[in-house]
């Protein structure tokens, strides 16, 4: 996913992915693990001439946000979950916090 969060908004090919993971992968592991996450909602996918391209669906904050959300709610205690997070935060973190829910989004 960091190699289509580094570029967000392009479709990439199976083949511009595989060069970009230079890992030695064969062409076909690289498009079987981008059709599974295209099937997992991950991706969105178009045909380009005869071949899928994909691009996220989500940013990776909004990745980041959607799998905070669901550690909190597997959670027994939620406030006490939430609480442990926010006091995990670093000081500028907190604050930058404090502005968001203040409506102060500077």
């Amino acid at each position: 996913m960091q190699i289509f969060w580094r570029r967000p908004g392009k479709y990439l090919s199976v083949r511009q992915v595989n060069e970009t993971l230079d890992a030695g992968l064969a062409y076909t592991t690289v498009m079987t693990l981008l059709t599974r996450l295209h099937r997992k909602g991950f991706l969105e996918r178009r045909l380009d001439g005869r071949a899928w391209t994909y691009r996220p669906l989500m940013s990776q904050s909004q990745h980041a946000a959607t799998a905070m959300a669901a550690a909190l709610h597997d959670s027994d205690d939620r406030a006490q979950a939430l609480f442990h997070f926010v006091e995990r935060l670093t000081p500028e973190e907190q604050q930058q916090l404090r502005r968001k829910l203040e409506g102060d989004d500077r």
